[in-house]
């Protein structure tokens, strides 16, 4: 009996043993598991926060982007206004000059020696030329070639060909 007390003893001491290398193994588990949740902790908190720093972001952007598309709207409505005053005004001098009969070429200037349009002086150079269609005596510069007929001035040219002008 004492054997078998000593030998029940040994058994319990050995499981007693084991039963603490088991809880130290445990505990340290634990302690590895609370390391990880304490560190997983910590880095929920810097994604949380980068996450509100970065919708904060995006909320201020869109904000700036809204005013700034506000502002565009605000411009593209003042250019529509001042185009629309632009055609008004032209359509306003347009109806002014519509009645506006485009000025007579004036007869040939007595002074021969001067261009009727321009009143350059006739020199080597500049050649005079007479108009024929109202007879004025013309520079290069201030008549066109009209082809077998001769030259004319650009007054008389617009006055037959506007669309040419």
């Amino acid at each position: 009996v004492p054997q078998r007390l000593a030998t029940l003893a040994a058994a319990a001491r050995e499981e007693a043993w084991q039963s603490r290398q088991q809880l130290q193994a445990q505990r340290q588990e634990v302690a590895r598991l609370q390391e990880q949740l304490s560190r997983a902790q910590r880095d929920g908190e810097r994604w949380a926060s980068a996450l509100q720093r970065a919708q904060r972001e995006a909320l201020e952007r869109e904000a700036t982007r809204g005013a700034e598309q506000a502002r565009q709207q605000e411009l593209i409505r003042d250019m529509k206004g001042r185009l629309l005053e632009l055609l008004r005004e032209k359509d306003a001098l347009w109806q002014k000059t519509e009645g506006i009969d485009t000025p007579m070429p004036s007869p040939a200037h007595r002074d021969a020696g001067l261009c009727a349009r321009c009143r350059k002086d006739f020199r080597l150079l500049s050649r005079r030329y007479n108009c024929r269609l109202c007879q004025g005596k013309v520079c290069h510069t201030c008549s066109v070639d009209v082809g077998k007929q001769g030259r004319c001035c650009l007054l008389c040219y617009q006055q037959r060909h506007p669309q040419a002008m």
